[in-house]
């Protein structure tokens, strides 16, 4: 007898396509770009959207510049301001500043997807809230939660048969879980002149790096703290609110006192999982004497200097606190410096150059989220 043929039925799979940006979308991009490098200045970055208009022709005849800012104002993007002195201005918004810290974490964190990064979380299975995908038979003990009927299901049938169903414990299945740990973290970010010297801007990317990270947390990891500090000549906490407006100043690099503050900020957090992330360019060149005095050295690797930082390095060590240190300058003379403080803390330290820093961070913030909660 001639056995029925079955209907096959399958998909149809098109080739996917990007609806086209309108030209406000594409100038906004653009925009967000420029209001990063200026600071937060909308003048200036107006200014400089201008004259990329005329070189590139951004704008269509029935699309200008002006249209762009008007729909700015109209979708909340920027604001007017009356300035003290009684003239007219314009500001940027709250809403145009998450915008940048989700295009800082889109362009950082997008190529990490690519390159196969995967979500964060604990290398510990157990009774965690995180599903990791990987199975084994249930043992006495187990959470009836965590029993996987759908495994469990197959097993039965494959032991037993469709027939007559049944179903023992040898069929249940159980999935393993992961904890999600908690992370504290304190960014310190350098903003000595060097940032800005030699015709290299080293203070944009470093910035993206801590408002794409800043995004990350907040949306992601909301039980993970962040806390972001700066240092010059001294060293004082920022909010995330104000990265976009962060730029250099005619300071020396105290890093001691980043150390100080980073370190203290650590203290009143109550989890055990700590850490700091250090992004400079230059050899520690200030300290801040008791007498509010301060002592500074630009020249070579000062002994007074470094060995307070060594010192603060070994006290972070003894408060279980790693430091990772991102040096974005390759000068011979400052390798001794950053290999020495790195073993006195018993962390970690990358020579990276500016395109790869954000990558590297988001690498090593996931490999240190790995770690279960102790206590």
């Amino acid at each position: 007898m001639k056995k029925k043929e079955k209907e096959v039925r399958g998909f149809v799979f098109n080739k996917f396509e990007e609806p086209e940006k309108s030209v406000f979308d594409r100038l906004f991009d653009i925009f967000k770009e420029i209001i990063t490098h200026t600071s937060g200045d909308l003048d200036e970055a107006l200014d400089w959207l201008r004259q990329l208009d005329e070189e590139y022709q951004l704008t269509t005849d029935d699309y200008s510049i002006d249209d762009f800012v008007e729909e700015l104002k109209q979708k909340g993007y920027i604001k007017e301001e009356i300035e003290p002195d009684g003239a007219g201005g314009m500001s940027i918004t709250a809403k145009t500043e998450r915008a940048i810290r989700q295009q800082a974490l889109e362009q950082i964190f997008g190529r990490l997807k690519k390159g196969g990064a995967g979500n964060h979380r604990t290398s510990k299975t157990g009774r965690g809230d995180e599903h990791t995908g990987d199975f084994r038979q249930y043992q006495f003990g187990d959470s009836l939660s965590r029993i996987s009927m759908t495994e469990s299901l197959r097993n039965a049938q494959i032991n037993n048969g469709i027939g007559e169903f049944s179903m023992s414990e040898e069929d249940l299945v159980v999935e393993e879980t992961h904890f999600k740990s908690q992370m504290s973290t304190v960014l310190m970010i350098d903003i000595s002149h060097s940032m800005i010297l030699y015709g290299e801007d080293r203070i944009t990317p470093a910035k993206k790096v801590a408002m794409a990270l800043s995004e990350l947390i907040t949306t992601r990891y909301p039980k993970d703290t962040l806390d972001i500090l700066v240092f010059g000549n001294d060293a004082w906490p920022i909010s995330i609110a104000e990265l976009p407006y962060l730029k250099v100043g005619p300071y020396h690099t105290n890093t001691v006192a980043g150390l100080e503050l980073a370190m203290d900020l650590l203290r009143r957090k109550r989890n055990t999982n700590k850490q700091i992330f250090m992004i400079t360019d230059g050899k520690p060149s200030c300290i801040r004497e008791k007498d509010g005095s301060y002592y500074k050295n630009s020249v070579g690797l000062d002994p007074y200097v470094i060995d307070k930082c060594y010192n603060k390095a070994r006290q972070a060590r003894k408060l279980r606190i790693p430091i990772t240190t991102f040096m974005i300058a390759q000068d011979p003379y400052l390798t001794r410096f950053v290999e020495e403080f790195t073993a006195a803390n018993q962390g970690k330290a990358f020579y990276t150059g500016l395109k790869g820093l954000g990558e590297m961070i988001f690498e090593d913030y996931e490999s240190n989220r790995k770690k279960r909660i102790r206590g």
